[in-house]
């Protein structure tokens, strides 16, 4: 691949980033209207009790309603599990539930129809608790961003602008974070997907990826900046060879991850899969935005800046 012209296309770049950008957000408002809510958040963000059951025989909606109704629930968020060997799966979210309102559910789903084995998964939070966890994965993000805005400049000092570098960095991780929302959004509204605590995680996952690839190539520029013999090349020219130095290590590398990935959305058990599908597009996301977003923003700030060192 000819590096020689690669910061020269970022137009090209934007607009891709652009157009993955609007695909989430039109994600999030079909999501919207067809479910009522951006994303479906479980009971670790907003509270309460949620049953995740798989019937041995066909049970209907309107007949798992009815049990909730009958034990003063009147407004049950019941969903249709699908997967790799779920039949007649069910996910039922209410209200916080004390353990004797729980048991008394079960046994009443239970007499519906006979649950199958090892199946029945309740997750019970107090709302107290899901506002916590809520505000904490607002302030998480938050000083994840600060934490590399500061961490890039200490550690870029020795060349010009090291904010710069900072903050392309962090706008390269909001790119990933709002490709990762749409991507859920979407499965939300199709699958049934709901936000949890792992997904926390995957987000903070792909944060890490997201940086480290962004420092690798932000690194090298260092490194090339500082060669005598660059000194009469364009800032354009050195992001040029840089890039083509580090490009075939971090995507060798990111391949290698989302190979094993790839592997156990296939293999894998139910219960992981949406935290892996999470983590392979942000991982996805992160090695393209590290190449494709932070490394052409530089440039164009560059270019803004100081046009005769950019060009």
């Amino acid at each position: 691949m000819n590096f020689n012209n690669f910061v020269q296309r970022r137009k090209i770049y934007y607009s891709i980033s652009g157009i993955i950008i609007a695909l989430g957000i039109l994600a999030m408002i079909y999501s919207y209207f067809t479910v009522g809510q951006v994303f479906r958040l479980g009971v670790d963000f907003v509270g309460g009790t949620r049953f995740e059951v798989q019937f041995s025989t066909p049970v209907t909606e309107a007949d798992l309603r009815q049990i909730f109704v009958e034990n003063g629930i009147n407004n049950p968020s019941v969903v249709t599990l699908r997967g790799q060997g779920v039949e007649n799966g069910w996910q039922i979210r209410v209200p916080y539930l004390s353990p004797e309102e729980t048991q008394t559910l079960q046994d009443s789903m239970e007499a519906l129809s006979p649950l199958v084995p090892n199946t029945l998964l309740i997750t019970t939070m107090s709302p107290a608790v899901g506002r916590e966890v809520t505000r904490s994965a607002f302030v998480a993000v938050a000083v994840a961003a600060l934490i590399i805005l500061f961490y890039i400049m200490i550690m870029f000092r020795q060349v010009p602008h090291p904010f710069r570098y900072g903050l392309c960095a962090v706008i390269a991780m909001c790119h990933d974070l709002l490709v990762i929302l749409g991507f859920v959004s979407l499965m939300s509204a199709i699958l049934g997907w709901e936000l949890d605590a792992l997904f926390l995680t995957a987000v903070l996952t792909v944060v890490g990826f997201s940086l480290q690839d962004t420092i690798v190539v932000f690194d090298r520029i260092r490194e090339n900046l500082g060669k005598p013999k660059n000194r009469r090349l364009s800032f354009e020219d050195i992001v040029n060879m840089s890039v083509g130095d580090v490009f075939k290590r971090s995507v060798i590398t990111q391949l290698s991850a989302m190979f094993v990935m790839v592997s156990i959305l296939l293999f894998g058990g139910d219960p992981i899969k949406a935290f892996i599908a999470v983590l392979f597009v942000g991982l996805l996301s992160g090695t393209y935005s590290s190449l494709f977003t932070a490394t052409p923003l530089l440039v164009t700030w560059e270019e803004k800046v100081n046009p005769s060192h950019a060009g």
